[in-house]
C-alpha cells in the first residue's frame, strides 16, 4: 500500500525483514484442498443440536472455539468445541511438514500469515456459524463452586448458531439480555477468576496496543479496553487447558506449557517496588491478590504491573512420555496447563488434543504424535519468539508513522519501569509504549517527554525528558 505522499503504509517490509512466507507450497495447498474435497476423517458423534456460539475479535474467520454454558442443578456444564485439525492434516504429509515449519499464525495489521491454508482455517475447519463442522468437543462438569468434577473430550459434528465479538457480548450482558448459550458465563467466569486468584495466578492488566485502519489509507494506534467478557472467556480456555494437562499427566504422556515459580528475589523486588510506589501490600496477601485488586487506570498500578513481568520469565514447553516431568506447572496460571484450544492458529494444540482424544477413548496415543513430541518445544519456542518480534515491529512501525510529523512535541508519559539510565514509558495519547533515557526516572509518576526523532525507515522513535521549569 502506498500513501498519498508516496510512502509505504503497509507492512510488506516487516514481512520481508522476517522472511515470512507469502504462500503455501503447491503440495501442501493441494493436500488441504483435497482434505476439504474428501471431507474430515474419523468417526464422530452428532452434537449439532448443541446451541454453541463463538466469541472472537470482529471480522475473525479462523474460529477455533465455540461454547455453550448451561446450569445443571446447582452446578454447571461446559460444552467447548475446538476446531479439529486432526481430521484434515495427514501426519507426515506435505501440509504437516509446512505447518511444523510455521508454528503459528502471524497476525499483522494488513493481513495474517496463516498456519494453515485459508481453505481450512477460514473454511471447513473453522467453526463458522450455521456450518456443520468437525470438532473436538470438551464436556466439563463443574460444581456449584465452579470447580471441575470431570472432563472428557470426543470427536463430534457441531454447528455454531451465532458468531459474536467481545464488545457485543459485553453490551448484551450489561443490558441484562445475554444470548441463552452464554447466560451462565458471567457467574461461571467470576467463580473461575476467584479460583485463579486463590491459586496464585498472576494477571497483568497492562495497556494493550492495537493497530487499526485510520479511514484515510493509513493506520492508527488504539488501546482496546479489556472487558469482563475477555476475562471470563480466557478463564474458559484456561479451564480447558488445565483439564487437558490433568488428562495428560494421569496418562503419563503429553506436552505442557510450563513456567518455573519466581525466585525469592523476584518477589522481594516486587515488594520493594510496591513500597516505592506507595502501594500497600500486607504481608498476608499474595502477589496475585494484590495485582487483582489494583485499578489499571492508575499510573502507580501500571508501573507495578510492568514490574510484575519479572514473575513471568522463563515460559517454555515440557514434553514427557512415560515419566512425570520435573516441571509440570505454569507459575502464571498456578496450575498445570496445556495448549489445546487454538489448533487453527498454533501447532502444538493439535498434538495435545490428539493425546486427550486417545486417552478419553481408551486408545493408544498415535505413534505419529509420540514421535513428534521431542521436537515440539523447539518448534514452538522459535515460533513464539518470531511472533513476538513481528508484533513489536508492526507496533514500532505504526508508532513511527503516527509520530513522524510530531517531532518536537511534548507529551505526558507514565513511567512504567525504571532502570539505571532509562525507563519504559507509556504515553496515553496516542497510545505509545517506548523508552526514555534518564537517571532515576520516577516509577508510577507522570513526567513530560519530548519526541526528538521518528524515523519511519528504521521503525524508531526517541524521547527525552523535559525538566519542569
Amino acid at each position: 500500500m502506498i500513501g498519498t505522499d508516496g510512502a509505504e503504509v503497509d507492512f510488506g517490509r516487516v514481512r520481508a525483514d522476517f522472511s515470512l512466507p507469502t504462500q503455501f507450497p503447491a503440495a501442501a495447498l493441494a493436500e488441504a484442498e483435497r482434505a476439504v474435497s474428501d471431507g474430515p476423517r474419523g468417526d464422530r458423534a452428532d452434537a449439532t443440536a448443541l446451541p454453541l456460539v463463538t466469541i472472537d475479535p470482529p471480522g475473525a474467520k479462523d474460529l477455533d472455539q465455540a461454547m455453550f454454558v448451561e446450569r445443571v442443578g446447582d452446578g454447571f456444564r461446559l460444552h467447548y468445541a475446538i476446531a479439529d485439525l486432526g481430521a484434515f492434516v495427514v501426519p507426515g504429509g506435505a501440509l504437516d511438514t509446512e505447518v511444523r515449519k510455521r508454528g503459528q499464525t502471524m497476525y499483522l495489521p494488513d493481513g495474517n500469515v496463516p498456519l494453515h491454508p485459508t481453505v481450512l482455517s477460514e473454511g471447513m475447519a473453522s467453526l463458522l456459524p450455521d456450518q456443520v463442522s468437525p470438532a473436538a468437543l470438551w464436556t466439563i462438569e463443574l460444581g456449584a463452586d465452579g470447580e471441575p468434577t470431570s472432563a472428557t473430550i470426543r470427536r463430534a459434528w457441531i454447528k455454531s448458531v451465532a458468531q459474536f465479538d467481545y464488545e457485543t457480548v459485553q453490551a448484551a450482558i450489561d443490558a441484562g439480555d445475554p444470548h441463552p448459550s452464554i447466560a451462565a458465563l458471567p457467574e461461571l467466569g467470576k467463580l473461575r477468576r476467584e479460583h485463579a486468584v486463590k491459586r496464585g495466578a498472576v494477571e497483568l492488566q497492562l495497556p494493550e496496543q492495537e493497530v487499526e485502519p485510520d479511514g484515510a489509507g493509513g493506520w492508527r494506534l488504539v488501546l482496546r479496553p479489556r472487558t469482563q467478557v475477555d476475562a471470563w472467556n480466557a478463564e474458559i480456555s484456561l479451564l480447558t487447558g488445565m483439564s487437558a494437562a490433568k488428562i495428560m499427566l494421569d496418562a503419563g504422556v503429553g506436552v505442557l506449557r510450563t513456567l518455573p515459580d519466581p525466585d525469592d528475589n523476584a518477589i522481594t523486588w516486587l515488594r520493594r517496588s510496591a513500597k516505592n510506589l506507595g502501594i500497600d501490600w500486607p504481608e498476608d496477601r499474595s502477589a496475585a491478590e494484590l495485582l487483582a485488586d489494583l485499578d489499571p487506570s492508575r499510573p502507580d498500578a501500571l508501573a507495578l504491573f510492568m514490574d510484575a513481568t519479572r514473575l513471568l520469565r522463563g515460559a517454555g514447553y515440557t514434553v514427557f512420555d512415560g515419566q512425570t516431568p520435573g516441571l509440570s506447572t505454569h507459575a502464571g496460571i498456578a496450575a498445570s496447563y496445556a495448549h489445546v484450544t487454538a489448533p487453527l492458529r498454533r501447532l502444538v494444540d493439535r498434538f495435545g488434543t490428539e493425546i486427550c482424544l486417545a486417552v478419553c477413548a481408551g486408545e493408544e496415543v498415535p505413534a505419529w504424535v509420540r514421535e513428534a513430541l521431542p521436537a515440539l518445544p523447539a518448534l514452538m519456542e522459535g515460533s513464539d519468539s518470531l511472533a513476538s518480534k513481528v508484533d513489536r515491529a508492526c507496533l514500532d512501525q505504526v508508532e513511527a508513522w503516527v509520530l513522524s510529523d510530531r517531532v518536537g512535541h511534548v507529551f505526558d508519559a507514565v513511567v512504567l519501569r525504571s532502570d539505571t539510565n532509562s525507563a519504559e514509558i507509556f504515553i496515553p495519547e496516542p497510545p505509545v509504549l517506548d523508552r526514555c533515557p534518564g537517571e532515576g526516572l520516577p516509577e508510577g509518576e507522570t513526567i513530560r517527554v519530548r519526541l526528538t526523532a521518528a524515523v519511519v525507515a528504521e521503525r524508531r522513535v526517541e524521547f527525552e525528558r523535559v525538566e519542569d521549569a
